[in-house]
């Protein structure tokens, strides 16, 4: 980067950082650094003179987030992963002898809002009662050579926080330093996920990797990204479900495997969709979409609680209990609540019609279920927010899922739906090779139609199947809208450490 390209602060920084070499003074130093504190276990274990022998020589490193300059001592504060802290600096503890350098040229002029630094001293509390740490020693561990955006503070409430979404998820590094609670939404993620693979484990599931490259982007209705393997000159696929290879696991004699998917769809983006996206599937033998939902509502009453110690959360204006039992509904009866329309009984032209008499479009490249799914999304979804299952879906829509015992023209499917939005996709397993053949085999109908989301043939899948795949119950949960629900956030933007961005323009 040239000097034309840098703003004043930046130059006026790289400045500083060559005065400091010129000191001999190491902006970058590669030492081990002898932390034996932070900022959160001083503050919440420090307790005056009770205990003030245990805190003489504590040694800290962070950011500095404020300095408030008195002239020959300073208030500042550090920012290290836990939290903040206050420190106090003073010239005549910092330099021994004639020499005031290390304060008044370093401390006062050559260090600067963002720099980490390490602090060694002891602990006090100030004539205000803030717990403190009196400085006796400061080490420079990283110069910032860019700003930090101006963030101002009072009395426990921020002001001017960086809200410009542009800033915040291209450049998340400095949106976490600045931002301290977008910090707590990804250590709840952390939670929510230990909770989720805690609940798989003790229930004796078995976790397993499968392949992201695929040479047929199966499991899912859904339009993938490809690639090219020079080595073999074969086309390939960015994984858009992981599902056909944890059922082949099932056919080899696991009984319960799961795998955190990072999973890829080439697609639009939106507050609840981005193209890399994170699903949880899992798969069970001798088990069925009840047990499911029994299974999820059990697994998720369970992560909200380790997540937030309590069952509740609040999105937006709405209160959502996950506690158990949920309600349970069919998707004809949920469109007939919704609607006024019964198309139990009708074919894909009637179909068409009651999109029409909606106002829904139809594509013709649609089949049945593409059309009975968009009168869903469209009319009803969003009504549900409350955890709700609903099931028995048409079978156009579900070519993975086994035919339903007792009602024709249904699969054992539900779609666990939470304030609006699709949160898990779960089936009583289709393990009969012939039908799995006919009903790929009619997804390649609906691709000859123009849709680009209808499913390839994997021969291969069955092949799998033809040696024989035990009765089996398969779920996917979304991570990340399941994360937003948890930590109360609106975007998926928010829950994703770093979103999919337009590319940037580095002139």
């Amino acid at each position: 980067m040239s000097s034309l390209q840098l703003s004043e602060q930046e130059i006026i920084r790289r400045e500083k950082l060559a005065e400091l070499t010129k000191m001999g003074i190491n902006a970058y130093p590669a030492a081990l650094y002898p932390v034996n504190n932070t900022a959160a276990y001083i503050k919440e274990n420090y307790k005056g003179e009770e205990n003030k022998a245990d805190f003489t020589e504590v040694c800290l490193a962070g950011r500095i987030m404020s300095v408030r300059d008195m002239g020959k001592a300073n208030f500042a504060v550090l920012q290290d992963s836990t939290g903040k802290i206050q420190f106090y600096i003073k010239q005549d503890d910092i330099c021994g002898g004639e020499d005031k350098s290390m304060y008044q040229v370093v401390w006062k002029k050559l260090i600067d809002l963002g720099d980490i630094i390490g602090i060694k001293g002891y602990v006090f509390t100030t004539k205000t009662g803030e717990t403190s740490v009196h400085v006796k020693e400061f080490s420079i561990l990283s110069k910032a050579l860019k700003p930090l955006p101006v963030v101002r503070e009072k009395d426990g409430e921020t002001y001017d926080e960086v809200t410009d979404t542009e800033f915040r998820y291209r450049q998340r590094y400095a949106d976490l330093i600045v931002n301290p609670l977008v910090k707590e939404v990804f250590i709840k993620r952390t939670k929510m996920v230990n909770a989720i693979r805690q609940f798989l484990n003790e229930h004796g599931a078995l976790e397993v990797d499968t392949p992201v490259l695929q040479v047929i982007p199966g499991g899912a209705a859904a339009r993938p990204f490809t690639t090219h393997h020079n080595a073999l000159d074969v086309p390939m696929y960015m994984r858009i479900a992981n599902e056909l290879y944890l059922k082949r696991l099932i056919v080899g004699g696991f009984e319960w495997v799961y795998e955190f998917s990072r999973n890829f769809r080439n697609e639009g983006m939106d507050r609840t969709h981005n193209p890399e996206f994170t699903v949880l599937e899992f798969y069970t033998a001798y088990k069925d979409y009840n047990w499911m939902m029994d299974t999820t509502e059990l697994l998720l009453e369970r992560t909200a609680i380790a997540t937030n110690d309590v069952e509740t959360v609040v999105a937006g204006e709405q209160t959502i209990s996950f506690k158990a039992p949920y309600k349970r509904i069919t998707m004809y009866d949920a469109i007939k609540e919704h609607t006024g329309y019964d198309i139990s009984e009708k074919d894909e032209d009637g179909i068409r019609g009651v999109c029409k008499q909606l106002g829904i479009h139809a594509d013709m490249k649609w089949g049945k279920g593409k059309l009975i799914d968009e009168i869903f999304g469209g009319k009803c979804e969003q009504h549900y927010i409350q955890p709700t299952f609903i099931t028995d879906y048409p079978v156009e829509m579900s070519p993975l899922t086994k035919k339903h015992r007792s009602k024709p023209g249904l699969v054992e499917r539900f779609e666990l739906i939470i304030n609006g939005k699709e949160i898990a996709n779960a089936y009583s397993e289709l393990n009969d090779p012939l039908e799995q053949r006919e009903r790929f085999e009619e997804q390649v109908k609906l691709m000859e139609r123009g849709d680009d989301e209808a499913m390839f043939i994997d021969h291969d899948f069955l092949r799998a199947l033809e040696y024989g795949m035990p009765p089996t119950s398969g779920i996917g949960f979304g991570i990340d809208r399941l994360c937003m629900l948890l930590t109360g956030q609106v975007s998926i933007q928010d829950v994703l450490l770093f979103p999919m961005m337009r590319p940037e323009k580095m002139d």
